[in-house]
Formats: structure tokens, sequence, C-alpha cells
């Protein structure tokens, strides 16, 4: 398997646990000591995965609401060996998500170490 294939299968996995509220699955996908942040909200939002996946689980799925999918991978960039970026779109509820994503390859497998996104809210 490439790096490449390797990598879109993470997000893959990361873009089925957002839309399911999935915390196996975004266990899957995030490194364990990885970041979650924006500055779209005052003061700035930063949570580790041990404060971040009980708000996913405490989430109505977009699948339990038959919301339309809107995951987009935009760009993957490898850096060296073990350090990629992507920026992706998806979507929850009225909210659309741009996120960089920087992800580590550590013991054979590609994680997410890092999530930085914006947000907006869709117009209808």
């Amino acid at each position: 398997m490439t790096d490449f294939v390797a990598v879109t299968d993470v997000l893959r996995t990361y873009f089925d646990g957002l839309y399911h509220a999935d915390t196996d699955r975004l266990e899957i996908a995030f490194h364990p000591k990885a970041i979650y942040a924006t500055a779209d909200e005052t003061p700035m939002l930063y949570r580790t995965m041990d404060e971040y996946f009980p708000v996913v689980a405490k989430r109505e799925s977009p699948a339990s609401r038959n919301e339309p999918r809107r995951d987009v991978i935009e760009s993957i960039e490898f850096a060296g060996e073990n350090t990629a970026f992507a920026r992706v779109r998806c979507s929850i509820g009225s909210k659309d998500f741009i996120d960089f994503l920087t992800l580590v390859r550590t013991e054979g497998a590609w994680r997410i170490m890092a999530k930085i996104f914006h947000i907006t809210e869709r117009q209808t």
C-alpha cells in the first residue's frame, strides 16, 4: 500500500467517525496525543483527545439525521517519510468545516496528530 493510499484511508476513517459520531473510528484515525483546535471561538478552543472524544460521543450524528455527506479531500502533501498534511472539508449540521490535518507515521501507521479547523455557517 502506498503512503498516499494509507493516508487517504485514515482520512476516510476520520470522515466516517465524524459522520456517525463514532469515537472508536476516531480513535483509529487520531494519535492518542493529538490536538484539536480552532481560533474561530473566543477564547481559542483547544482540546486533547481525552476531552474531544466525549464531546463527539454525546453528539447526535449526521447519519442519524440523514444529512448528506460533504466530505472532500482537497489535498495531501508529504514532507519526508513520516509527516503529511491534508486539507479536507466536511459538514455537520449547518456548519461547514475546513480542517488542516497534520499526520504522522508511527509504528508503521499513519494517524492524525493535529486538527486545526475553520468553521462557517452554510448558507442555504
